[in-house]
């Protein structure tokens, strides 16, 4: 016997929710994804805990991913195990998201160290790297504006004039730009990318926090759909 009345029309709005779901799990694996190609594959920080953050999300959107088309099936077959179930799995999610928005600001605030770490770290080791380390470098400078970790100083190392930088810090980029330009306003960007970085961070790890928050709001309202539904499933047997 299937569900009447005013409980039809939560169990089509379960099955309309789960479909949002799906979308709000495809939503979080992108936003999880971007994120992570930030910290690491532009970035090059190895800092575990920064990665943990990203991670969390793309496992939690694959899981709602998933766990969508569980929940659609056991919603428009009115089957009570699996609308439980779908209830106590979207329930853990909720948590692990609400766990991960806090370790997001928690984190937030902890991105400056990394950063310099990062940056000081590759421009250690920029003159005696491999071709390919050195245009990620040259790539981090020449697309976000910047020269150095602080300021353009920061490679008095790179030649014995002290005073000569890549030619990724030219504003207009020339082969042999940077050479002896360290201090030319006008030839090099005399900013660091420190703060231009962390900004880029701390606005890709907002934005997870925002998914995250907001994610999190939407299911609250599908586990009471599903407890609705749960009841009326139930008594329906018990009529029968």
């Amino acid at each position: 016997m299937g569900v009447e009345g005013a409980m039809k029309c939560v169990k089509f709005s379960l099955v309309f929710f789960n479909f949002i779901c799906w979308l709000c799990g495809l939503a979080l694996v992108v936003v999880g994804i971007m994120v992570q190609v930030s910290l690491h594959n532009t970035l090059k920080i190895k800092d575990v805990s920064m990665s943990g953050i990203p991670i969390v999300i793309i496992a939690v959107g694959a899981l709602i991913f998933f766990i969508a088309f569980f929940g659609c099936c056991g919603a428009w077959k009115e089957h009570y195990c699996m609308v439980t179930t779908f209830a106590v799995l979207l329930t853990l999610i909720i948590i692990i998201e609400i766990a991960a928005a806090i370790a997001g600001f928690v984190f937030r605030n902890k991105i400056s160290p990394i950063v310099n770490e990062g940056l000081t770290k590759m421009i250690e080791n920029y003159k005696n790297g491999t071709d390919d380390f050195k245009a990620t470098v040259d790539q981090i400078q020449e697309n976000l504006k910047c020269c150095g970790v602080n300021s353009s100083s920061d490679w008095s190392y790179l030649d014995s004039d002290g005073n000569s930088v890549p030619d990724s810090c030219c504003i207009n980029k020339t082969k042999g730009c940077g050479k002896g330009s360290m201090k030319n306003a006008g030839t090099v960007y005399q900013k660091g990318c420190h703060d231009v970085i962390e900004n880029l961070l701390k606005t890709n790890i907002q934005w997870v926090i925002v998914a995250a928050i907001v994610i999190a709001l939407v299911q609250i309202l599908g586990v009471v759909f599903s407890c609705l539904l749960m009841k009326s499933i139930r008594s329906g047997y018990e009529v029968m």
